[in-house]
């Protein structure tokens, strides 16, 4: 039998969702797992976004469509960009995908070949190496940690880029870390981005669930550089619409138009249905959407405090999104019976195995010494992992 190609060698298979398919067979089996490893809202889908769908079903919506989405849909991603960050796009600096993956896919194919470098401050989502890798482009990591509150700095930037650089990945809210970057911060990557002219995948996703009052920058808000962004949102994580499978990209025509052909072939359009609904969820009541923020917010503040209690552990407090990032290093070297806890990836074993807890191992983020935990889940159920997790710890000797 003749081998596999190359690039499938390149690439890991995604270990968060590894580790959450682990714990649903356990949980199958009958075993009580507190699940902390899924970054995705436990909330259901707002009611006018479901109706806005099952309506679309009802008027026989059910054909293909034009590849990059429906010009209603379109529509309201452009008017979304207006009202909410003030920035002017048209229909054709949009196109919307299988989710806000499968936009940074099209987007990273269409911009990247062998030669490039991408430059991914760490710690950072599991996927942007890979698809770095799956268009033949080198990923060169950066790594962040607590003393810069998991950002990334100019002079860091500076250093990291060559003349093979094209391309820069920022999140914001990030996953893992919930760290935002403020204007003047962005301001500044912005100016090392013209200087270089450097394109930029501002990641965007969760740009809704913000806390303390603090605020989303765009960095399609810096003018002269607006060409060189490619900003990546969607609904799932705002509107609780993981399974809908809707996201899109807003960027220069050309990078559109590429993407455009690139989807095409791989996957035609998006979900008609879906498309439907997303236009309810972006132009909507958004009552639904801020109540779920305000009780993330309050998930946050109380997990925070159960966190703390972790000994030996360093928790940055999240600004956004929903997850902890602890660092866990203290326990490196420290036994459990015969087995001896060497990495973050060896402990979240002993947490699913012994302590009946899933998380994720920092390592699938680029950090060796972290455990991200998601807070999309109850407050009861939060505080019975951490309390399994404080209780197990006192094992390790």
């Amino acid at each position: 039998m003749k081998k596999l190609a190359k690039r499938t060698e390149k690439v890991e298979r995604s270990k968060t969702l590894s580790v959450t398919a682990k714990a649903n067979e356990l949980k199958a089996k009958g075993e009580d797992i507190v699940v902390l490893t899924v970054g995705e809202p436990d909330f259901p889908t707002p009611d006018n976004i479901k109706k806005a769908g099952i309506k679309a079903i009802n008027d026989n919506f059910t054909k293909y469509t034009a590849e990059g989405g429906i010009i209603e849909l379109k529509h309201a991603v452009v008017k979304k960009y207006k009202d909410d960050f003030g920035v002017e796009i048209t229909p054709k600096n949009v196109i919307c995908s299988n989710g806000a993956k499968h936009a940074l896919a099209n987007v990273i194919m269409a911009i990247c070949e062998k030669g490039d470098e991408v430059i991914i401050p760490q710690p950072a989502w599991v996927s942007y190496p890979e698809l770095v890798k799956l268009s033949d482009a080198k990923p060169v990591d950066i790594f962040t940690d607590e003393k810069t509150a998991f950002k990334v700095t100019p002079e860091m930037l500076n250093k990291a880029i060559t003349p093979k650089t094209k391309l820069i990945i920022l999140c914001s809210p990030s996953n893992p870390t919930g760290a935002i970057y403020t204007e003047k911060e962005l301001r500044e990557i912005g100016k090392i981005i013209k200087k270089n002219d450097l394109y930029i995948i501002f990641d965007e996703i969760y740009e809704k669930l913000i806390f303390d009052n603090k605020k989303h920058f765009s960095m399609l808000k810096i003018k002269d550089i607006k060409d060189n962004v490619i900003s990546i949102n969607g609904v799932s994580k705002s509107y609780a619409m993981t399974g809908w499978r809707i996201g899109y990209a807003v960027a220069n025509e050309q990078i559109t138009d590429a993407a455009h052909k690139i989807q095409s072939h791989m996957t035609s359009n998006p979900n008609s249905i879906a498309q439907k609904a997303s236009v309810e969820a972006i132009l909507g009541d958004q009552k639904e959407m801020k109540r779920m923020r305000d009780i993330f917010e309050q998930r946050r503040d109380e997990g925070f405090a159960l966190v703390k209690k972790i000994p030996h552990t360093i928790c940055y407090k999240p600004d956004g999104a929903f997850y902890f990032f602890v660092d866990f290093s203290y326990y490196f070297g420290k036994k459990s019976n015969k087995t001896v806890i060497k990495t973050n990836d060896d402990l979240c074993d002993f947490f699913i195995s012994e302590l009946k807890v899933a998380a994720i191992t920092g390592s699938a983020f680029g950090s060796t010494k972290h455990v991200r935990f998601s807070f999309a889940t109850s407050n009861e159920r939060f505080k019975e992992g951490i309390e399994r997790i404080i209780k197990g710890l006192k094992l390790l000797k």
